[in-house]
């Protein structure tokens, strides 16, 4: 018999911990909702303002998630997103869309449970609205 056999297969969960950062899920809860029709962008005017100050910065990093807050614990997790629908959309079935795609995609690359995802909507884009310098037009 071989050494493996006698003791049975190791478990790769016994060998070590992996740790999931704060970041990581937020980058993934913005990327999700980023993904959703009818979604415009993720933060209030003045988080995506910050947002596109930091972009320019050297060293002020080049994925920003504003608009999204996570709480991260050992199994589980929390996200809370603030968005901008575009103008005719229904309201109620993007934020569905969103945390439907958000809980899809936070539970499958992490493991981690969604216990709830927050949705605050702040504002509408309205079609003849002009951007802002350093605004972007779709979040994805």
């Amino acid at each position: 018999m071989t050494e493996f056999a006698e003791h049975g297969p190791r478990n790769a969960g016994d060998l070590g911990r992996t740790t999931i950062a704060d970041g990581v899920v937020a980058k993934i809860a913005y990327l999700a909702a980023g993904e959703v029709e009818g979604v415009h962008a993720l933060g209030s005017g003045l988080s995506r303002s910050v947002g596109a100050l930091r972009k320019r910065v050297p060293g002020g990093g080049t994925t920003t998630t504003h608009g999204v807050k996570v709480e991260v614990g050992e199994k589980q997790t929390a996200v809370d997103l603030d968005i901008v629908v575009e103008y005719g959309e229904v309201i109620p079935e993007v934020g569905r869309a969103v945390r439907e795609n958000v809980i899809s995609a936070v539970e499958r690359m992490t493991g981690l449970e969604v216990v709830e995802v927050n949705i605050a909507v702040s504002d509408v884009k309205l079609p003849e609205e002009e951007e802002g310098e350093g605004a972007q037009e779709r979040v994805i």
